[in-house]
């Protein structure tokens, strides 16, 4: 059995540093389990997250949603995929025509194998991201975007990803992907199974191909508590 974790928001609080005594059980069950990670981010952002230790624990980290491979934290693979100008050139008009008022720069972060978008900018901190956040659950621009670049590109996929990002990378290379990696069973933890989210695909991944099971959490407390229900994690 696989172990499978979402890392923003399912094993850390969004964008912080993981809980130092969850950060040591999970290092405990690495011991004896199969842990692996499955995040949008690269690897030197889920290292400032959890640590070198445990990402050195886990048996795989799918890093760029799986177009990126480290094992027991050496790296195996790695895609060289870029976005194309035109899809690139239609996102920043979308940037321009934004009615969200406050734009803080770095929009545009292109990660091996997909390119992350953000509206208010990944240069946005702490109450900048959270006051986005909450104005995108109002208005739903995400997910608007999100729709409109999936029928206007069809060979390429947008998903929101994490608080304030949208994830896109060629269809089919999402989080799901992972699955061609691992042999047997899996249990997936993530804080974005909702339609639009980028947890989804893998989740309903897993369901298609009878793999497993998947569990929403709200934040990595719900992680916590269902792996100690789980007996994965000895108090």
């Amino acid at each position: 059995m696989y172990y499978v974790f979402d890392v923003d928001g399912t094993l850390t609080p969004s964008r912080g540093l993981i809980d130092p005594e969850f950060c040591r059980f999970l290092i405990g069950s690495a011991q004896k389990d199969s842990l692996v990670l499955v995040t949008g981010s690269d690897s030197a952002k889920t290292v400032e997250q959890i640590g070198e230790t445990l990402f050195r624990a886990v048996e795989y980290s799918f890093n760029c949603s799986g177009n990126v491979v480290y094992h027991r934290g050496g790296l195996i693979f790695t895609s060289d995929w870029e976005l194309p100008e035109a899809p690139w050139q239609w996102l920043e008009n979308q940037l321009y025509k934004s009615e969200y008022p406050w734009k803080f720069g770095r929009h545009f972060e292109q990660r091996p194998g997909l390119l992350n978008f953000s509206f208010v900018g990944r240069n946005a901190t702490g109450n900048n991201r959270t006051e986005y956040y909450e104005w995108d659950r109002r208005t739903n621009q995400r997910a608007q975007l999100c729709n409109q670049f999936n029928r206007k590109f069809p060979d390429l996929e947008a998903q929101i990803g994490g608080e304030t990002g949208v994830d896109i990378f060629p269809k089919g290379k999402d989080k799901a992907q992972i699955l061609d990696w691992l042999t047997g069973p899996v249990c997936f933890f993530g804080d974005r199974l909702d339609p639009e989210g980028n947890d989804r695909p893998l989740a309903d991944r897993i369901q298609k191909d009878k793999r497993g099971a998947s569990y929403a959490v709200r934040n990595w407390r719900d992680t916590w508590q269902l792996l100690k229900l789980m007996n994965l994690v000895q108090e």
